[in-house]
């Protein structure tokens, strides 16, 4: 008889410790997922502040771990609790400050360097706040994704890396991130979009759409001639290098043709463009992949939520979806649909 594998080990990071990221973890220790194995990396400070806005919460404690975890010390250990910063503090919920922000980067850094050790299998992430990081430890942060692939040697996004998400019925990558819209129109060139689609298709393949950036794809040069010029041209050169890709459709009717089943994947030119229809249809069961670093990398669909931070409120469900689906990616099962109670 084969014997079976054993569960994989993910590790999650606490994200922003101000923000709803530690009681999404401990709501998660409360009810884990059976084949899983879970290394939660996180300040004992983050969690104790985030357990006091709670009824009950799992006796986390008891899994603080006393050194840097091994595979085989996890391999016997379910559920781990990895503190790497060891330092107690006051953490003031819904507002992050510089203590925040370190926390946050130490237990991103260690995941990452745990997970490439192989340690775990994959990486999962919590919500962190851009705006602290960048504010109290490093200048120009702009989130998870560049901030990883930098860490990896990653350089040029679109060729190197790409953020994408895997909705229930959609899944669509970015060829921009955080950048202003007009600054994401300037940007907009024949290369990058042909970088994105061979970086698109190496490492998740299908039938890709891209879409337009003009309405109805700029109606033959009428309503703008980015789409003529620059867009079409750059996917008659994908075809050429054996791609199977379209386009450009107008977006605006692309994302239901992609959702019915026509095409595998959608390139959006801009981040709105891909994330309104992801966050429409699949807000809080969307996972975000970072398509391209040597470790796989998925993370939550929201943000910090300081709001919220405090008031036991916190959805864990975003996360519970993600475990599912970075589970069956692991497996190699597609991700298909998720159903959560």
């Amino acid at each position: 008889m084969k014997q079976a594998s054993p569960p994989p080990i993910l590790a999650l990071t606490q994200g922003d410790p101000a923000g709803i990221g530690p009681e999404i973890l401990l709501k998660v220790l409360a009810n884990p997922p059976a084949d899983l194995h879970l290394l939660l990396v996180a300040e004992t400070a983050s969690l104790e502040a985030a357990a006091e806005s709670l009824d009950s919460v799992a006796d986390w404690q008891d899994l603080v771990l006393s050194g840097p975890p091994t595979r085989a010390g996890l391999s016997g250990q379910p559920l781990a609790v990895y503190d790497p910063v060891a330092e107690p503090r006051p953490v003031r919920l819904g507002r992050s400050g510089p203590a925040d922000a370190k926390g946050a980067l130490a237990c991103l850094d260690a995941a990452l360097e745990l997970t490439r050790a192989g340690v775990a299998d994959a990486l999962v992430t919590a919500p962190v706040s851009k705006e602290s990081i960048a504010r109290h430890v490093t200048p120009g942060f702009l989130g998870h994704t560049d901030y990883l692939a930098a860490k990896c040697g990653l350089e040029r996004y679109g060729a190197d890396y790409l953020m994408a998400f895997l909705a229930p019925e959609l899944r669509v990558a970015l060829l921009t991130t955080h950048l202003p819209l007009a600054d994401a129109v300037a940007r907009l060139d024949r290369e990058s979009i042909v970088d994105a689609l061979v970086c698109l298709d190496r490492h998740a393949g299908g039938r890709i759409a891209v879409a337009g950036l003009n309405p109805h794809a700029g109606e033959g040069g009428l309503l703008g001639r980015e789409d003529d010029e620059i867009v079409a041209p750059a996917v008659a050169d994908g075809r050429a290098r054996g791609l199977d890709v379209h386009g450009p459709f107008p977006a605006d009717s692309l994302f239901a043709r992609a959702r019915r089943g026509e095409f595998d994947w959608v390139l959006a030119l801009y981040h709105d463009q891909g994330l309104t229809p992801v966050k429409t249809l699949a807000f809080g069961s969307a996972t975000n992949w970072t398509l391209g670093l040597p470790v796989l990398r998925t993370s939550v669909d929201h943000g910090t939520a300081f709001d919220l931070a405090g008031k036991g409120r916190a959805d864990a469900n975003p996360m519970l979806a993600v475990l599912e689906t970075t589970r069956r990616m692991l497996t190699g099962e597609p991700p298909g649909r998720i159903s959560l109670p």
